[in-house]
């Protein structure tokens, strides 16, 4: 979160930067008055410094406390909480006025107003049910369920309810989603980088169900108050269980989990012992409770 005081734009040039040079120079270029790091990493605290803002508040985590001049002590309470509490904490210690911590997406009218645009676009029949998938990751294998049993459920829900499933992620996801396409006779869409980040929130708003790992579209999913059914590994679902009163979470809950970690020297057990037929049957519980409503 960056408060600034001047709108002027990033120096010429700027995308041929290192990332990091970048920032530090277009932060300093924006004459920010304040930071708040919500990030906790170090390079975060660094870069503000480096750019000049001369307020910059955060957690004093990662030793980036004497790089902070409005410093929050984290505790061990704090890390144990929800994702959007840690934040909100951090922010009431600053002075700020205390919210609700309800997180909730509504998308602007003219992009709600492109569905039948993309639905024609991408060949969805919009007379059946639609159901949507993220089985990528952008932290590894480790939150990331088998491609070939998201194929598995996919074809299943395919198959009793007469509906389409969407792909959707970013473009480096597309080795996962071309093979769970592959599984699905036409009925299983692969739009894995095909589409902005607005298109696909335009996309899962019209889901009659969304199934993904531990991922950002899962809590797209869940904020936009469609139901989401959240596949947890190595990750913690106290922490970053996605939003939402629809949102039900598959996890194995194992002497080593949650791990934190991107690698595993037991196979990913977590992930590995969650079955097809798991998923499927509460996929189908929830498909089955919208419709009664």
């Amino acid at each position: 979160m960056w408060t600034k005081s001047s709108g002027m734009k990033s120096p010429a040039g700027m995308q041929e930067l290192p990332e990091s040079v970048h920032w530090r120079a277009m932060l300093r270029a924006r004459r920010f008055d304040c930071a708040i790091l919500l990030q906790n990493a170090i390079e975060a605290a660094i870069i503000a410094r480096l750019a000049g803002i001369p307020i910059r508040a955060g957690y004093n985590s990662d030793a980036r406390g004497w790089l902070l001049t409005h410093s929050v002590q984290r505790t061990q309470g704090i890390r144990k909480i929800h994702q959007t509490g840690y934040y909100v904490e951090m922010l009431k210690a600053l002075g700020f006025r205390s919210v609700e911590l309800t997180m909730q997406l509504r998308l602007p009218a003219k992009e709600a107003a492109v569905d039948d645009r993309l639905f024609d676009r991408f060949g969805i029949d919009r007379m059946k049910p639609l159901i949507g998938m993220a089985p990528g990751a952008a932290y590894g294998p480790a939150k990331r369920w088998p491609a070939d049993r998201f194929a598995q459920v996919a074809k299943a829900l395919v198959k009793a309810y007469d509906g389409n499933v969407i792909l959707l992620g970013s473009r480096s996801d597309r080795t996962v989603t071309d093979m769970i396409a592959r599984s699905g006779e036409g009925r299983v869409l692969n739009l894995a980088g095909d589409t902005t980040l607005k298109e696909a929130m335009a996309l899962i708003a019209q889901c009659t169900l969304f199934i993904s790992n531990d991922s950002g579209l899962m809590h797209v999913a869940g904020s936009l108050g469609i139901p989401t059914l959240a596949i947890f590994g190595s990750t913690n679902p106290v922490t970053t269980s996605p939003p939402g009163e629809q949102c039900r979470i598959i996890r194995k809950t194992l002497p080593c989990s949650p791990c934190l970690k991107k690698q595993c020297s037991t196979g990913f057990q977590c992930m590995m012992s969650i079955t097809a037929a798991e998923v499927i049957e509460a996929a189908q519980e929830m498909i089955n409770a919208k419709r009664q409503e």
